[in-house]
């Protein structure tokens, strides 16, 4: 098999999995204990917030663990809209994961306002759109820095800045740039950034929300008491040592990486050429490294996606279409691809584990399936 959906999720680093099993087996205790046997858990919660927090250019006490980027995302925006309940407007762009999107029309339905600003053909959010939006009522902006489908990377650092003008909660979903790109949460000046392990070689069921020193966020989860009060619930250990092992290993070899996966996704697209294909490539040229949507003129996306899948090749549809609903994604609406392009769109995904073998392979697989091999 090929994979080539690591925007989807990605394999587990044996480093990360080397560092999980004394946490799963021998040092098992509950870290929120006052015994003994606690007191190794507990250090190594502690150890993995330092990491994870130099990963990212914030202080150990500005990162909370969450099961993941759809907890992170959701209470960043419920988290702060409840805290600030005199305003009442949120911001979010066309294009963000659906984890915002839906937080934001779950807030709808509670009196929010919602305000979704558009993007360009490449996917960017322009900053003097969102200058002319904003507000004295808006809560919180949010702004992915990575998109999921098409990979752009956003301006967060001009948008942010233009949030703070008007004293304004500014959160970026990171989980399709961590441990890809270089991501420094003071340069980029955000409040709050979500992020997921297994987007970068860690365990599924772990990921971490940065949340900047004074800045007001109400609790999603009620209990124990754990996180310094703002999320309760057990300690998953082994994952957070995981996700720190993980995210470590990325940031050491970060520039390689890069360099690497760009290279592939330019054999990929010079493969594409190779072989005559008539084709719509998607997004900015400043992209995640690795990251490819692409739409292939009269061609359905589900179609080459299963035909690739019966190859023995894994990729993902970024005409997203839903399998209920059969409906083009809202990204590649938003950026407007033109209609005999959009609904033959698939995304490619590179991954350190990938050979340049593997994408010319995958070029003339699609080639094949398109009746344009040569």
């Amino acid at each position: 098999m090929i994979y080539a959906d690591h925007a989807a999720t990605t394999a587990l680093s044996p480093m990360a999995f080397d560092a999980m099993l004394p946490w799963l087996q021998q040092e098992y205790g509950n870290p929120s204990a006052i015994y003994g046997f606690a007191r190794n858990p507990r250090k190594a919660i502690s150890t993995s917030r330092e990491i994870i927090a130099s990963a990212i250019g914030a202080s150990p006490e500005e990162i909370i663990f969450t099961s993941g980027g759809s907890e992170s995302n959701n209470w960043a925006i419920k988290g702060t809209a409840f805290r600030r309940s005199v305003r009442t407007e949120i911001i979010t762009s066309s294009i963000e994961h659906h984890t915002v999107l839906n937080s934001c029309d779950s807030m709808k339905r509670m009196g929010y306002q919602v305000t979704t600003v558009p993007v360009d053909r490449e996917g960017v959010v322009s900053a003097d759109i969102l200058s002319g939006e904003i507000s004295n009522e808006t809560v919180i902006v949010s702004i992915m820095l990575a998109n999921n489908e098409i990979g752009t990377i956003e301006p967060i650092k001009a948008l942010a800045s233009i949030a703070h003008e008007r004293d304004c909660i500014f959160h970026t979903d990171a989980v399709q740039a961590v441990g890809h790109i270089p991501v420094d949460v003071k340069e980029l000046g955000v409040d709050m950034l979500s992020a997921s392990a297994h987007k970068f070689n860690g365990p599924k069921g772990i990921g971490f929300l940065y949340v900047r020193a004074g800045t007001g966020l109400n609790p999603l989860i009620d209990g124990g008491g754990q996180e310094k009060d703002m999320r309760a619930g057990t300690e998953n250990v082994a994952g957070i040592v995981g996700m720190a092992t993980a995210l470590k290993e990325h940031v050491d070899n970060l520039k390689a990486e890069m360099v690497y996966l760009s290279g592939l996704s330019q054999q990929f697209v010079e493969g594409l050429k190779k072989h005559g294909l008539d084709f719509n490539l998607n997004g900015s040229v400043r992209r995640v490294p690795g990251s490819i949507s692409v739409s292939f003129r009269h061609a359905e996306g589900e179609m080459l996606l299963h035909r690739l899948d019966l190859m023995g090749t894994a990729v993902g549809t970024g005409s997203a279409c839903d399998s209920k609903k059969k409906e083009l994604s809202h990204t590649i609406r938003a950026i407007k691809v033109p209609s005999d392009f959009a609904s033959g769109t698939i995304r490619v995904t590179f991954g350190m584990d990938n050979s340049e073998d593997d994408v010319h392979k995958i070029a003339e697989q699609i080639a094949r399936i398109l009746g344009n091999h040569k």
